[in-house]
């Protein structure tokens, strides 16, 4: 997913419903997935930021929320985009959701970090 932002792109791997299987993502090892809409200033702010996650011992993909319709809205509970969620094995083990006219920070990113890195 190429997120555009007001400098140069960003990009992040794009990744869709057929990647999930219910609640489950379909990836080994650690990724940290955001999910994000075209529309929000604040996941266009804040995509550059997770995007340098990258390398840093767990995968990051971004799940598109542009079309409001998205299946994965109900799916994943979200309420507020950005949002993003850390699978290991596929399941679930750490949520970090957007506040409503904040989105995600500098602060979310650390515990972020700190959960995909865990043992």
């Amino acid at each position: 997913m190429n997120v555009r932002t007001a400098g140069p792109t960003h990009p992040l791997e794009r990744i869709g419903v057929e990647s999930f299987e219910g609640e489950r993502l379909r990836r080994a090892g650690t990724w940290a997935v955001a999910f994000l809409a075209d529309w929000c200033p604040f996941c266009r702010e804040f995509a550059p930021s997770f995007a340098a996650l990258e390398g840093g011992g767990f995968g990051v993909a971004a799940a598109d929320l542009t079309d409001e319709g998205s299946p994965l809205w109900e799916r994943f509970e979200i309420e507020v985009v950005p949002s993003v969620v850390v699978f290991r094995e596929g399941d679930s083990l750490f949520r970090a959701n957007g506040r409503l006219m904040e989105g995600l920070g500098p602060q979310d990113l650390a515990r972020i970090r700190s959960a995909a890195t865990a043992p």
